[in-house]
């Protein structure tokens, strides 16, 4: 029996494979209909402390149950999410739940995806990143890729598939939170309070995760299905000194002390890993790219204790982060006076931890790695490892039929994010989770995620409404 990592390989082999038949569409009616929602929910600034979310969920709702999707059905969850550093807001989670024709033959398939999105402002941007603008062959607005292209090709494809009377086999269940962005209540909610809502899923489908890309000269770069995210914890490193007057220093200073710490963290280089995901991945770059980069990665498949090629991979700003856990400072405070010794500096350190490692063991390494008594290392958050989702067959089938029906020929890989996503608490439940999104955009111009003038190519909105239905007819279908 073919392994997963074969058959991905396989298909990036097939990348001179022409298409054998039409590229399937959207009618005009149903681009219309897609173009409008899209429109309506990125004109909601879903940003926590404008209380815009719950009105997000509720548009959604009505759409689903205008659609025929029974009321009892639909639910919109309210719940409130904050801390100290990302403020208070009361946000809502939508479930939607579509029940199988006749007995189910399997578990639920769970849909995900997140509401909310990260702040913009007018003066940063170009056009208005809460008003969808058309230009130049984009959609541009907050949201455009992260991720409310996802929420609405999700749910235009569940919209479309009913009124065509698909028949499903098995309990397709949609979740839509309202904090992926600031805390992850609503997903930490769905993996252990929601679950009978969301009827004990065997597996999910994040739209938040996956995609494809092509180089600004139309080259395919490809598409990747996400079975792994690492962990998301923060770290603070905290020194704190007598102090006493500035005319009179020491050497025993609370920012030297701190400065010296993070020079170390800086220099440091935690163990390079390989697991299923990151080892297809590499298996099939290795296999595309040419010189250094490419000899580096074939050195260290063949030798994954090669830190040496590992670190070359690390130097290239498209591969950062997938070798290893990295760690980076992202704040910093010291000193109470201009006139004074400081009695206290503290830095926080954001790690992405490679699945599996547990957390506390890193903090355990960076405390040996400041190797100073005066330097406290404490943790931030009580997040547990993240671990990987297997490679599941039917999964990767689908994702791969949907990739080829409409960009034949594109290379397909597997990805391990080194960002963190609603994924999480669900793959630690025991529920595995694929990023299975379809839209495509220009790499790397258009990785505008959190930044300014967000955007995505027009067609690709479409084109991601084919792509779940592809996907759903497969995973769901008779």
């Amino acid at each position: 029996m073919r392994t997963m990592i074969a058959l991905l390989l396989a298909a990036t082999a097939a990348t001179s494979v022409p298409a054998v038949a039409a590229v399937p569409t959207l009618s005009p009616a149903r681009s219309a209909a897609t173009r409008a929602m899209f429109e309506k929910i990125i004109d909601m600034p879903t940003v926590i402390g404008r209380h815009q979310t719950p009105a997000m969920a509720q548009y959604l709702a009505d759409q689903y149950i205008a659609a025929g999707f029974p009321k009892a059905d639909v639910h919109v969850m309210p719940y409130h999410t904050g801390s100290a550093t990302t403020g208070e807001d009361d946000t809502a989670a939508l479930i939607v739940r579509w029940r199988a024709t006749g007995t189910p033959k399997g578990r639920p398939l769970l849909l995900m995806g997140h509401m909310d999105v990260v702040e913009a402002k007018r003066e940063d941007s170009t056009t208005d990143p809460f008003v969808l603008t058309e230009k130049g062959g984009y959609y541009y607005g907050r949201g455009t890729i992260d991720m409310k292209d996802g929420i609405t090709a999700l749910t235009q494809a569940l919209i479309d598939l009913r009124a065509a009377g698909f028949k499903s086999t098995r309990d397709i269940v949609v979740l839509f939170t309202g904090d992926e962005e600031t805390n992850g209540i609503g997903s930490e909610k769905g993996a252990k309070e929601w679950l009978d809502l969301l009827g004990h899923p065997e597996f999910g489908l994040n739209a938040d995760g996956g995609g494809g890309g092509v180089l600004p000269d139309g080259t395919p770069v490809g598409f990747t299905i996400q079975t792994a995210e690492k962990t998301f914890a923060s770290y603070t490193l905290t020194v704190r000194n007598r102090g006493g007057h500035s005319s009179k220093p020491r050497k025993d200073n609370a920012i030297y002390s701190l400065a010296h710490a993070l020079d170390k963290i800086e220099g440091y280089r935690f163990e390079p890993m390989l697991n299923e995901t990151t080892r297809a991945y590499f298996g099939a770059r290795s296999k595309m790219e040419k010189g250094p980069l490419g000899n580096a990665m074939r050195a260290w498949l063949a030798d994954p204790k090669d830190g040496v090629a590992a670190d070359a991979i690390e130097a290239d700003e498209k591969e950062v982060g997938l070798t290893r856990t990295r760690c980076v400072p992202t704040r910093l405070f010291g000193g109470h006076a201009d006139n004074a010794l400081p009695q206290l500096a503290t830095a926080m350190i954001n790690c992405r931890i490679f699945p599996g490692v547990d957390p506390n063991a890193i903090q355990a390494e960076l405390t040996r790695v400041v190797a100073d008594p005066e330097v406290v290392v404490s943790r931030n958050d009580n997040y547990v490892a993240s671990v990987a989702s297997p490679l599941r067959p039917d999964v990767v089938s689908a994702f791969t039929h949907a990739v080829t029906s409409l960009h034949p020929g594109f290379p397909i890989f597997p990805e391990m994010s080194t960002g963190a996503s609603d994924a999480r608490p669900f793959r630690v439940a025991g529920v595995p989770v694929y990023g299975t999104n379809g839209a495509m955009v220009v790499v790397p111009i258009d990785f505008r995620a959190h930044g300014k003038d967000e955007r995505l190519p027009i067609k690709s909105l479409d084109e991601n409404v084919v792509h779940w239905e592809i996907m759903l007819r497969d995973l769901a279908g008779k």
